[in-house]
C-alpha cells in the first residue's frame, strides 16, 4: 500500500514546497507498507511534488531489494497514465486504485487502503514527526525510520 502525507514545516529551513490540496507549506512524506502495516520504504520530498509523480520514486527505490513486489494498492491520488508510464520505466508494476463510493455517507474503511492509513497514524504519535523539525531531508528520512524500528520492536516485544 502506497500514501503521502503532507506535513508543516517548522522554521528550521531546508527544502519545502507548497500543497496546494492540503494547504500545506512543508514537505511530503511517501510511504510504501506491506500488508501488516510495517514500513517497506519512505521517501520525502517537498510538498508540491504531486503524489502520482512521488510514486515512482519509492517504487524505483525498493524493485532492487524487493523484486517480487509487483502490485500496489493506491487512492485516487495516483490514477492516471502519467503513473502507469513512469512505473513502466521501473519495471512490471500493477496499481490498484482503491476508490470511496460515491453513495457513501461521512466516514467509510475502504479496504486495504485503512492500513497504510493506519501506519501514517501510528508514526505520527512519535513526537518528532508530528511537524517536520528537520533542516534536511535525510535527516527527516532518518527520523522516519526511526519511528519505524521503534514501532517494529514494540510489537516483536509483545509477542
Amino acid at each position: 500500500m502506497i500514501d503521502s502525507q503532507s506535513v508543516k514545516t517548522s522554521e528550521s529551513g531546508g527544502p519545502s514546497g507548497y500543497d496546494a490540496g492540503k494547504k500545506i507549506k512543508g514537505r511530503k512524506r511517501h510511504i510504501l507498507t506491506d500488508t501488516d502495516g510495517n514500513l517497506v520504504h519512505a521517501v520525502i520530498h517537498t510538498a508540491d511534488i504531486q503524489d502520482r509523480d512521488g510514486a515512482p520514486l519509492v517504487l524505483a527505490e525498493i524493485v532492487r531489494r524487493f523484486p517480487w513486489l509487483r502490485h500496489v494498492f493506491a487512492d485516487g491520488g495516483y490514477a492516471g497514465e502519467k503513473l502507469r508510464d513512469a512505473l513502466r520505466r521501473i519495471g512490471k508494476w500493477t496499481v490498484e486504485i482503491v476508490k470511496r463510493s460515491d453513495t457513501a455517507k461521512g466516514f467509510v474503511v475502504l479496504p486495504g487502503r485503512w492500513v497504510v492509513e493506519r501506519t501514517l497514524a501510528w508514526l505520527n504519535r512519535n513526537r518528532r514527526l508530528a511537524k517536520d523539525f528537520e533542516q534536511t531531508i535525510a535527516s527527516a528520512t532518518a527520523w522516519l525510520f526511526i519511528a519505524s524500528i521503534q514501532l517494529f520492536t514494540r510489537r516483536i516485544a509483545k509477542i
